[in-house]
């Protein structure tokens, strides 16, 4: 063993409550394993259908980008006249102690913020598909955080699942072990060493009873002389 340990009762006591507590440790560890694996197959598969709807946004947008430059030429002006994104805003949902992100967007990124006079339809299909953009970019920004984090939380719940299973475990079933061996040794000798005392015991009664009915003969003959 690597660790020794004193083998007595309360000893044995002690490390049968930390071996119960590893196990309790490690079903809790592979329960939460078991939900954080199902919350990153969830969150994969929406990765994946964004990803697959992202591509096409992204491409009907620039589209729509082309068609308002050669209408308007180069809009540029326009975008300089809209203000800075702060429409962003990002809440944690805790999953078994995992924080995962909540991007969303403010119901003011929707509006409007740029004149009409100077525009046309085109800068309009635009605006609303970039906008679109924006809002799918938010939720798929949303999920691969998410999906980052549970692989991480799931690597470390592992790892100390695979350390309670595989290291302390064993160690502490070692520990029970070896001390109800060394108990159960010495309960052996302690019944040895009665037996043998009760042995002794009574064979010191019977020769000290042979010796009293000896006196008592010699005793009697004496009297009888």
């Amino acid at each position: 063993m690597s660790e020794q340990v004193f083998p007595t009762k309360g000893n044995l006591l002690n490390v049968k409550k930390s071996l119960n507590l590893a196990k309790v440790g490690y079903e809790l560890l592979d329960r939460k394993r078991n939900v954080l694996i199902r919350e990153l197959m969830m969150m994969v598969e929406a990765a994946k259908a964004l990803r697959g709807s992202i591509a096409d946004t992204y491409k009907e947008a620039y589209a729509a980008l082309q068609r308002a430059n050669i209408t308007m030429g180069l809009i540029s002006r326009v975008a300089e006249g809209m203000p800075v994104e702060n429409s962003v805003n990002v809440e944690y949902r805790s999953v078994m102690g995992c924080e995962l992100p909540r991007v969303s967007l403010s119901n003011s990124s929707n509006e409007i913020l740029y004149g009409f006079e100077n525009t046309d339809s085109n800068v309009d299909v635009a605006y609303i598909s970039f906008n679109r953009v924006k809002q799918m970019t938010a939720m798929l920004a949303e999920v691969d955080n998410s999906v980052f984090r549970l692989a991480n939380a799931i690597k470390k719940t592992q790892t100390r699942a695979n350390a309670l299973k595989n290291i302390v475990i064993p160690k502490y079933e070692g520990m029970v072990k070896f001390i109800e061996n060394s108990l159960e040794e010495k309960e052996r000798e302690e019944f040895s060493r009665q037996k043998v005392i009760k042995n002794q015991t009574q064979r010191k009664k019977y020769r000290l009873k042979k010796l009293t009915a000896a006196k008592e003969d010699l005793y009697e003959t004496g009297r009888g002389a």
